[in-house]
């Protein structure tokens, strides 16, 4: 129904002030902000208010003197509050994100020892669980110098079997009863793709597997039940709705993690955009089909493609290198997959109309990447939007071929600061030139789609755009201006004009990570005709300097012209 001007106001006020969620089937006036969007030509556009019609996309973007609309259902005062599109996370792993949250998180640990201890404390407090299963341990941020040991969990838990993902997931440590319910012992061989870390000077498993290895003992760790995978949804959006994400690309999605989308869409509580890339071929199929593949409850769901993983990560060692790694001389990393069988794979995805998003972290496998995608893209010619995800560590011989190729680099520029010490040690100075070069990327013609990782980092997308935009010192790598990081911050050889602009970096988390994921013209930006996806913040993005990026506070989150989150009620970022 359509109500007067001054009871909309006064209805509109209500709703704001009490954190209510509006109606459906009513169109809502959000005035009296200062909005940003990217617009058709990559540059920033301002507006002053919203019209948002009652199925929750903009009807009009009004700028300061435009009519206002005469008549609407509800008004909200924004007083004068900074505005902007909800962040899209162009790489995530959403049901992990929330198990995360419900695990045993080693995230925050800075020693061995004192990972020891919190998981001692976590086994006492938790008698019932029959495994101990957890995540986020980093011997690069302990200052081991090595993977930890089965004997140094057997230390603190030894009646239990503990099974703990490394921060980066390509990796887990296992206590001695774990390693013995898997039956990993000195004969075991490690599959394709893996390795079993081994004691000095014997065969005996010292206690982590990397890579394709943890199959070996994921095939006897307890998984979660559908009721566990909801209530990890559930947990997981609450964490990316107060950081302000809207959309996510999920990569590696799984049937089971389908299935609670599903649930969550069918019951009206599924709140965050989400585009998916299944974790095989056969998930692929089995979810999408054959054929079109819609988006889902009002363009909250779609099944995109499908995810390859072609290497492991460099602080596992297990990221495929073109040389040996420089603190491991005659390791160049793990190929997961054989030449044949990526462009196998492709070419199935590609027959069936999905997209393909490719791992790729060392130079040899972004360079593998590379080559599937210039022979593949002959035979399978159109708008295929070839994603490489992370592309991490570039040869720079090699970034030309993203631009010539289009291919979409969705990289994490979190990576950067927590990374880099650890990237320092694991390639040397000369190495360096053409790691995290997002402006090297744009320059060669190539695009970018920003995202985090999470759970391997915090879905901030602010601190993304912070890292993003920051210069990194030429004679140190370290972002200038920022606390000092960890790590011997005393090697040549990082770019120091690898940063790029502050509008470059927001397509990179809004419009183009749409366009990445064949959202364009649904969400990703404030205009007519798109979702009302957007942020209220507490600071103008344009004249923030980094610190004050990676301070910025979501105070309301808006998706499909609702309010979903309001900082104080829901929890903090």
């Amino acid at each position: 129904m359509t109500l007067p001007r001054m009871a909309a106001c006064i209805l509109g006020s209500l709703a704001a002030a009490l954190g209510t969620a509006l109606p459906a089937r009513a169109d809502v006036w959000v005035d009296n902000i200062q909005g940003i969007t990217i617009d058709a030509d990559g540059d920033i556009d301002r507006f002053s208010g919203l019209w948002i019609d009652d199925d929750g996309r903009i009807r009009q973007v009004l700028k300061k003197g435009d009519e206002p609309p005469a008549r609407t259902d509800f008004y909200v005062d924004g007083k004068g509050q900074a505005v902007i599109p909800g962040m899209i996370d162009s790489h995530v792993h959403v049901i992990d994100l929330g198990l995360k949250a419900m695990t045993l998180d080693l995230s925050d640990t800075r020693s061995l020892a004192e990972a020891q201890e919190k998981i001692r404390r976590y086994a006492n407090d938790n008698p019932a669980r029959s495994w101990i299963i957890g995540s986020g341990w980093n011997q690069e941020s302990w200052g081991l110098g090595r993977f930890p040991t089965a004997a140094e969990l057997d230390a603190v838990v030894a009646d239990r079997p503990v099974w703990l993902n490394r921060v980066d997931g390509h990796a887990g440590w296992a206590n001695s009863l774990a390693l013995t319910r898997a039956g990993v012992t000195a004969k075991t061989q490690a599959p394709d793709g893996g390795r079993i870390e081994r004691l000095a000077g014997s065969r005996e498993p010292s206690g982590v597997l990397v890579d394709s290895a943890q199959a070996l003992m994921e095939s006897v760790v307890p998984v979660p039940r559908p009721a566990e995978r909801d209530t990890a949804l559930q947990k997981a959006q609450e964490i990316l709705l107060a950081a302000g994400v809207t959309a996510v690309a999920d990569m590696g999605t799984s049937l089971e993690d389908w299935h609670s989308f599903r649930r969550a869409g069918d019951l009206g509580q599924l709140k965050i955009r989400i585009m998916a890339y299944a974790r095989d071929a056969d998930m692929m199929e089995m979810i999408g089909g054959a054929g079109e593949r819609p988006w889902l409850y009002t363009d909250r769901l779609r099944l995109n493609g499908i995810k390859l993983y072609l290497d492991g990560a460099l602080g596992s060692r297990g990221a495929w290198l073109k040389h040996p790694y420089a603190d491991d001389p005659g390791n160049t990393g793990l190929a997961l997959m054989t030449s044949a069988r990526l462009r196998n794979l492709v070419s199935r995805a590609a027959l069936g109309g999905y997209q393909t998003a490719i791992h790729a972290i060392g130079d040899a496998a972004n360079a593998e990447a590379l080559s599937a995608i210039a022979e593949l893209a002959e035979s399978f010619p159109g708008d295929r939007r070839w994603r490489i995800e992370h592309t991490q560590i570039v040869d720079p011989a090699d970034i030309s071929e993203l631009g010539r190729l289009g291919v979409i680099a969705s990289m994490q520029p979190v990576h950067f600061p927590s990374d880099r010490a650890m990237a320092e040690k694991r390639l040397g100075p000369d190495r360096l030139a053409g790691a995290y070069a997002w402006k090297s990327v744009l320059s060669h013609g190539g695009r970018l789609a920003f995202g985090s990782d999470a759970p391997v980092e915090r879905p901030d997308p602010f601190a993304g755009l912070a890292a993003a935009i920051t210069p990194r010192d030429p004679a140190t790598g370290a972002l200038t201006g920022t606390e000092a990081l960890p790590g011997t911050g005393a090697l040549p050889g990082w770019p120091a004009g690898e940063n790029i602009t502050l509008t470059q970096a927001l397509a990179a988390y809004t419009s183009d990570a749409a366009f990445a994921g064949f959202a364009e013209g649904r969400f990703g930006k404030l205009v007519a005709g798109e979702r009302a996806d957007f942020l209220i913040i507490d600071n103008d993005l344009t004249s923030a300097g980094p610190t004050q990026l990676r301070n910025i506070s979501v105070q309301q989150t808006w998706i499909n012209g609702e309010p979903v989150y309001r900082r104080g009620e829901t929890g903090h970022r």
